[in-house]
């Protein structure tokens, strides 16, 4: 049972969520691709895997890249033996591509709110589409996407993300509809803000970053950051056939943001 023998493609695997889940999936004998634009990091996170026994390549492949994503999922499936499990967690933020004075709708330029749909939702989408035809094959087929707290509600500066992360978690229920035929299951998690190298630099782009990195461990019910294991223990969680009752769903993991809109300081935890 869980993930031992599945075959992982795992998108934005050299860092953050991506990579934790990478290394806690073969941990539990998955075999991993890790599929990233940088390289060098991507190459060292399946170097550490192998070295601690596990499975793992290494591809580059730039998710908005059709010709990129195609190669991808040859490569992948000619490695592992097949494709069963689809992970789309590759993804930006608009302050992480632009100054934050230019990420309101007045100052955003077209081309900062076309990228990220285009990493953010297409590259799921082609992600899904090209990983197809090895998932029709598999005999516990899935694909995983990474939403966000931000595909449920709003905040500050996240247009163009929020309108990505809102767009996957409806584009995880339709094709949970489409691929029903074929036993594929589709679900989504939408992590708060987990302890990453994106996260990091948001803060740091603050005014006060400290009072900022506390104004968003206090929106939650449990008071700090998410840790990328934990997201990376749900998605392997999804992946199995534990889950196997699990479509179409949208899954949060955000410490209980969602549950309330109040500030932690006002329970005198």
């Amino acid at each position: 049972m869980g993930v031992e023998g599945l075959r992982f493609v795992i998108t934005g695997g050299a860092a953050g969520i991506g990579e934790a889940t990478a290394q806690v999936a073969a941990s539990k004998g998955a075999s991993v691709v890790i599929a990233d634009i940088t390289d060098e990091a991507g190459e060292a996170v399946a170097a550490g895997i192998r070295d601690n026994g596990g499975k793992a390549h290494y591809i580059h492949c730039d998710v908005t890249s059709p010709e990129d994503v195609q190669n991808l999922m040859g490569q992948a499936a000619n490695e592992l033996g097949g494709i069963d499990v689809m992970h789309n967690n590759a993804g930006i933020h608009e302050t992480g591509i632009a100054d934050p004075a230019n990420c309101d709708l007045e100052n955003m330029s077209v081309d900062t709110f076309r990228k990220v749909l285009e990493v953010n939702a297409t590259g799921p989408w082609l992600c899904s589409k090209y990983a197809l035809p090895y998932l029709k094959e598999s005999e516990l087929p899935s694909i995983i996407n990474a939403g966000s707290v931000g595909s449920v509600s709003a905040y500050p500066l996240c247009i163009a993300y929020g309108t990505s992360k809102g767009g996957i978690r409806l584009q995880t229920q339709n094709l949970a509809v489409d691929l029903a035929k074929y036993g594929i299951r589709v679900n989504c998690y939408g992590p708060t803000a987990i302890a990453t190298s994106m996260v990091t630099e948001f803060v740091k782009q603050a005014e006060d970053p400290a009072a900022f990195e506390k104004s968003m461990t206090g929106k939650g019910l449990i008071p700090r950051l998410g840790y990328p294991e934990e997201v990376a223990e749900l998605v392997c969680f999804l992946a199995s056939p534990e889950a196997g009752f699990i479509n179409g769903a949208y899954i949060p993991i955000d410490g209980g943001q969602l549950a309330w809109h109040g500030h932690i300081d006002e329970l005198n935890l």
